[in-house]
């Protein structure tokens, strides 16, 4: 009986553990990524997107944030720019 309840406590332990490292970078506190900016001819090792920031409702190019894995399995975060919303012709 108490061998079951040792295994039950260790595994909700471990799932605890997968759940949080799921969350994104902004809800993980002990994680802070410097932030890359990305430059014509890079070739970046994305393996997985976690997360783009969205992109801003103005008529001219905006800065958008990219958090993605490589195939190492380290996060990062990716500056680049991307043209806003909001242009209407």
């Amino acid at each position: 009986m108490k061998a079951k309840a040792l295994a039950l406590l260790a595994l909700a332990g471990i799932s605890c553990m997968v759940a949080a490292d799921e969350l994104p970078i902004s809800a993980n506190h002990s994680k802070s990524l410097e932030v890359e900016h990305y430059r014509y001819g890079m070739h970046p090792d994305i393996a997985r997107v976690i997360r783009t920031s969205a992109v801003p409702n103005v008529c001219q190019a905006a800065p958008v944030q990219m958090t993605y894995e490589d195939h190492h399995g380290q996060r990062h975060v990716m500056e680049y720019m991307a043209m806003g919303k909001g242009c209407t012709n």
